[in-house]
């Protein structure tokens, strides 16, 4: 894999050990609720950060924290948020799975996402031309009608919409061979929506060949589905891991290491340092308080 860029080694490995702390943070018994790590999947938004502008919306899921990591590089934040602390995003309303702030929305109702993403999108082309609107989906949600009514009505509109798919070949608990027929490509394409599949993690290669195909959304409105097939290493939730144990479990930052094991030792360690430094400051945060209005 090319050598990447600091800042972006920075940022995924920042993404990397957040996921974990929090991990580690519900086997302590620190946090309530639930919480769905992108492990393995951290590349994803972090190609994509600088391919986005201010102006755009993005819209995540479930299984958002690398998303909006690689927005607002905010992890105390989003820590207090999932905590329940000061200096929350929501004021700990939203939790882990959903978050407002400025152009960003996530929610964990699959499916959901994409229809108003498409709404907002109708909204950008008649008043803000250029800017797009960026939803992530994972491939189980195409099993909600939702999906496929939000890419009819942005390709008949052509609505400046781009459809993130992170395929991990896993719907919470179920392989994704044993409940989708099809293909994501072939679901696309009979709506005459473009599709481009990204097979590798190297973000060198992953930015050169979507910048051309999202500049294209941009200033010739049209939805575009761009499906990267990742993997994920966690569980589906922060312990609820069902998949056996031959199911493949491709790790891009093993490859990395390997191939720049002097970068990767120096920026983990000021990431390990960086993120056990912010639990514990946020940890000694006072709890929200919610008084009657």
């Amino acid at each position: 894999m090319d050598r990447l860029s600091d800042d972006d080694l920075a940022l995924l490995l920042l993404i990397r050990f957040f996921e974990r702390k929090l991990l580690t943070l519900f086997e302590r018994g620190e946090l309530n609720g639930t919480t769905h790590t992108c492990l393995g999947q951290e590349y994803v938004p972090v190609s994509l950060r600088t391919l986005l502008r201010e102006s755009d919306w993005v819209f995540s899921n479930h299984r958002g924290h690398g998303h909006y990591l690689a927005r607002f590089e905010d992890p105390e934040g989003l820590l207090a948020e999932i905590m329940g602390r000061k200096g929350a995003i929501c004021d700990g309303v939203g939790g882990s799975q959903h978050l407002k702030r400025d152009r960003y929305l996530s929610t964990g109702v699959q499916g959901q996402s994409l229809s108003v993403a498409a709404g907002v999108a109708l909204r950008l082309k008649r008043h803000e031309p250029g800017a797009l609107a960026c939803v992530y989906i994972g491939d189980g949600t195409w099993g909600e009608g939702a999906v496929y009514e939000a890419l009819n009505l942005a390709q008949l509109w052509r609505l400046p919409l781009l459809v993130v798919v992170e395929h991990n070949g896993i719907a919470q608990s179920t392989a994704t061979a044993l409940q989708m027929a099809g293909t994501v490509e072939g679901r696309a394409r009979a709506f005459d929506v473009e599709h481009r599949r990204v097979d590798v993690a190297d973000i060198s290669v992953i930015r050169p060949q979507l910048a051309p195909l999202i500049e294209q959304v941009r200033e010739e409105p049209r939805p575009l589905v761009v499906e990267f097939a990742t993997h994920r290493l966690g569980p589906h939730s922060k312990g609820d891991d069902t998949r056996p144990p031959d199911f493949p479990r491709v790790d891009w930052y093993a490859a990395y290491q390997a191939a720049h094991p002097e970068q990767c030792a120096r920026i983990e360690a000021e990431a390990r340092t960086r993120v056990d430094r912010i639990a514990a400051e946020v940890a000694a945060r006072p709890p929200v308080v919610w008084t009657a209005a």
